[in-house]
């Protein structure tokens, strides 16, 4: 074991096969904070980008689903590892969980190469693809610097989940934290002091990203509960379809996240022009931090799940489904409201330079409408976090395929195109689909969880 301290491994174990609403809030109220450091971060990289002109911000949009397919299937390494690892824990299987964790990491250097190759190779004919058009030498500098590094994308991600499977939230947070701080420090550093524009804020994304590893690789070597032992390592093809039977849908969710807001950029380059895709860039950036305490209930449910599922509390599930359904919600409303009274004045901070300020009113409108958009957002993603956490990463996967790539789309471009609605008719289409979609995630993830829990009677019968 990495380090005899007994009350740190089994403080994080006994949080997991707790009690399960005490367990969603201790792991979710950490994971909030930092996911929220984070996408503060990405909110003042936005910010600090937007001074460059209307160009540079819509060519870190073009970029932005590409990276979210790497950041995707990175998370969803991260997914399959604290939902396999999690339930070896639950069952009290020390020995599978440290051999998971193993596996895990040789995921981790099998996607890296895999991302690093194909993106160096044909980084530029994707963006062309996606429509970049007249940002396309801004997209493809600030892509090619920060698709160098990768492998530290990977590997954050992927030990994040190995961390919140040993319900170690409390390094999560931090290591999460800190390179978002660090890359809000080095951000205008390169950016302006040293006139690099995009190119710069890439740089600072990937050093940030790079000391964060260190970071978390130190913690690997020192403290954490999984031993990374490399004489215990005993390949398994079942360890690697468990991981990959969660990590590959999940990953496929970003995939279609990455296909969707690639798809709605071309409509909003019809209807709206680069203009269009500027304001919903850097909209998006207020969209992502409301969404994080949503995702963070969500990540925490995927481990409490695998845990009492590997401890055949399958009466539990029901409990954690309601319960991060009810706080999510609670926070959601709030927020909600608040950017709701607040959106002129956020809206300034992405218009402050001559060169955007025409976008402040549509901006400001922007953030109006898409206040619905969260009200969604609890619901639908506790729903698909059960699949996760019980290991049926397809059902989750298939859920967001429904919503995003069936609905959005779809009532984003009849909003949009044939309705006459335009960059209006976008944002809508995105509210419409998370309503309708996130009904459907609910009582799909109930009929299966009441299905287990009749099954798990008859057995016991």
């Amino acid at each position: 074991m990495a380090n005899a301290n007994e009350e740190m491994e089994t403080k994080g174990v006994s949080t997991l096969l707790g009690d399960p609403k005490s367990a969603v809030l201790k792991l979710s109220i950490p994971m909030i904070i930092a996911m929220t450091i984070n996408s503060l971060y990405a909110l003042i990289d936005g910010v600090w980008v937007a001074g460059l002109g209307e160009a540079a911000l819509a060519s870190i949009g073009f970029v932005n689903p590409i990276f979210l397919v790497v950041m995707g299937f990175s998370n969803g390494l991260g997914a399959g590892a604290t939902a396999i690892i999690s339930r070896y824990i639950g069952a009290k299987d020390k020995k599978q969980a440290d051999n998971a964790a193993l596996h895990v990491l040789l995921l981790t250097g099998i996607l890296t190469i895999i991302f690093t190759a194909i993106l160096l190779l044909f980084l530029r004919p994707i963006l062309e693809a996606i429509g970049a058009g007249t940002t396309l030498d801004l997209s493809f500098e600030y892509g090619r610097i920060l698709f160098l590094g990768t492998i530290f994308i990977v590997f954050s991600s992927a030990s994040y989940g190995i961390l919140r499977a040993e319900g170690n939230v409390t390094k999560t947070t931090y290591a999460m934290g800190f390179g978002a701080v660090l890359n809000i420090i080095l951000d205008p550093l390169f950016i302006y002091t040293f006139k690099m524009g995009v190119t710069g804020a890439a740089i600072a994304t990937v050093i940030s990203l790079a000391s964060v590893s260190l970071l978390l690789l130190y913690w690997f070597t020192k403290d954490t509960y999984i031993n990374f032992s490399i004489k215990d390592f005993i390949y398994s093809k079942t360890l690697i379809k468990q991981i990959l039977g969660v990590g590959l849908p999940a990953g496929g969710e970003f995939l279609i996240i990455a296909t969707l807001a690639a798809s709605l950029n071309i409509i909003l380059i019809i209807v709206a022009g680069v203009d269009g895709v500027a304001v919903y860039t850097a909209g998006w950036r207020v969209v992502m931090m409301a969404m994080v305490p949503s995702i963070a209930i969500g990540v925490s449910i995927v481990a409490v799940v695998g845990a009492n599922f590997g401890g055949k509390k399958y009466e539990n599930i029901k409990i954690i489904h309601h319960y991060g359904i009810k706080i999510g919600l609670i926070i959601v409303i709030i927020m909600s409201i608040a950017i709701f009274l607040l959106a002129p004045y956020i809206s300034y901070i992405f218009a402050y330079s001559p060169e955007s300020a025409g976008l402040r009113d549509t901006i400001t409108d922007f953030l109006r409408v898409t206040c619905l958009f969260y009200i969604a957002l609890p619901i639908g993603m506790s729903s698909s976090s059960i699949f996760q956490g019980v290991g049926r990463g397809l059902d989750s996967m298939f859920l967001t395929l429904i919503r995003l790539l069936v609905l959005e789309v779809v009532f984003a471009y009849i909003l949009a195109i044939p309705l006459g609605l335009g960059q209006y008719g976008v944002w809508w289409g995105i509210v419409l689909a998370s309503l309708v979609g996130s009904g459907i995630a609910y009582g799909w993830s109930r009929r299966y969880i009441n299905r287990l829990t009749r099954e798990n009677k008859s057995l016991e019968s």
